[in-house]
């Protein structure tokens, strides 16, 4: 009987020592570490691997009922598919163990209330962007150059373009970029790009 302590941190800047401390703290004999991937990420290789180690007996140990699921669907039915293998649930902040019967039902209903306050999270946002969408904020990050730049950038191509074909010297993409105080990137977007004025 051994416990198998999964781990997942949402971004590569994120540390998941906290979470290793806890399940080391716990006794889990090996911990799998699944970094840069959201809560609603279809692909968790790392918990697959820890799910693939369990034996009849073993529990899989997270820190909290976030860090397995991706939704209260996926929660229920890893935890379904624990149970038929005979291995169980250990949650250590909300102190869940469905190898028992008390740990079963606080498992289900914690499981709801974070599914539901996860729902209330991306509704509330949608609702914010909806709302700044609406007041003419589109969000992201504010453009290099605006409207009319773009379209003397599109010129400065065209032009430098027509000259080439003609056998005379055009400005570069670095030429443009450099007149206008942006990068060679940015230039090869804005000619990319297609926009109503």
């Amino acid at each position: 009987m051994a416990d198998i302590g999964y781990a997942r941190v949402s971004t590569h800047s994120q540390k998941e020592d906290t979470q290793i401390d806890d399940l080391t703290a716990a006794g889990c004999e090996r911990i799998f570490v699944d970094k840069g991937v959201s809560g609603k990420h279809a692909k968790r290789p790392e918990l697959d691997k820890a799910l693939e180690a369990l034996q009849p007996g073993d529990n899989l140990v997270i820190t909290r009922l976030s860090r397995a699921m991706r939704s209260l669907k996926h929660l229920l039915a890893l935890s379904d598919d624990l149970d038929e293998r005979g291995c169980g649930l250990k949650v250590l902040k909300q102190k869940i163990d469905t190898t028992t019967p008390q740990g079963r039902l606080t498992f289900h209903i914690l499981a709801s209330v974070d599914e539901f306050l996860r729902e209330l999270i991306v509704e509330g946002t949608l609702e914010g962007l909806a709302s700044a969408r609406s007041r003419g904020n589109v969000g992201g990050r504010k453009r290099a150059l605006n409207y009319s730049q773009r379209e003397h950038v599109r010129r400065l191509v065209a032009e430098s373009a027509a000259k080439r074909a003609r056998g005379e010297k055009g400005d570069s993409y670095l030429d443009i970029a450099q007149l206008f105080g942006t990068s060679k990137r940015t230039i090869l977007r804005i000619t990319q790009m297609k926009e109503a004025a």
